[in-house]
């Protein structure tokens, strides 16, 4: 689980980087990775809340 939340820490960092991008420069091809990140962020919180929820069967 600890690794799980370090791939989001980690993802999180990408996307805020690209949208940063975007947002105060209007950088378009940073807008799409941006978007890219916030699929893949989607992906990665929806296996947490998986993870967490098993974890707290136990």
């Amino acid at each position: 689980m600890k690794d799980l939340f370090e791939k989001i820490t980690a993802e999180f960092e990408t996307f805020k980087t690209e949208a940063d991008l975007q947002i105060e420069k209007g950088n378009k091809s940073a807008g799409t990775r941006a978007r890219k990140s916030s699929l893949d962020l989607e992906k990665l919180l929806k296996e947490f809340r998986k993870v967490s929820v098993e974890e707290s069967k136990k």
